[in-house]
């Protein structure tokens, strides 16, 4: 059996360039992801739950803090992906792709920090502000878009994802 930095067929992109990353073929990054993503969906849906119930304060408040856990759960994961981003030789389509994958989720944080802090403004006694509501929603707008070319990274160029030939023992 050959050692899978010997085989031909391996790119740079697939080997993690620290073991932090996460084992080959299985990179820490894309399980890291859910965390911010499903909390600030939550969020947003408790947002709008806040229009429809009687006392919406209760979620509110629910969405600030899902907020603040989106945003340490995204620093967290951004950590993993640099690695992998940096797996990634320069000057590629891969790269090109991963670097405006990047760029949207610093965007996606930035939009959803100043929700969080619009929010901690107004207090937590009504609905959600209208300003913080639609900051979350432009924010998940461009996480959909970003998520889009994350799955591109690894299902259309392989980023971090085992060559073929490994692929393949899982139906033999």
């Amino acid at each position: 059996m050959t050692s899978r930095t010997d085989a031909p067929d391996v790119l740079p992109a697939k080997e993690p360039v620290s073991p932090v990353a996460g084992p080959y073929g299985h990179p820490f990054h894309p399980i890291l992801v859910t965390i911010p993503i499903g909390a600030w969906v939550s969020s947003v849906v408790l947002d709008i739950a806040s229009y429809v119930v009687d006392d919406p304060g209760g979620l509110a408040r629910a969405a600030y803090w899902l907020i603040g856990i989106g945003v340490l759960g995204a620093a967290v994961a951004a950590l993993f992906g640099l690695l992998d981003l940096a797996a990634i030789p320069r000057g590629t389509r891969a790269f090109r792709t991963g670097l405006t994958h990047m760029t949207l989720n610093l965007c996606v944080v930035g939009l959803f920090v100043a929700s969080f802090f619009v929010r901690r403004a107004e207090g937590f006694y009504e609905h959600t502000n209208g300003t913080a509501l639609v900051l979350s929603v432009i924010a998940l707008c461009l996480l959909l878009v970003s998520g889009w070319l994350g799955g591109m990274l690894a299902y259309h160029f392989g980023v971090r994802v085992a060559r073929e030939s490994v692929q393949a023992d899982g139906f033999r």
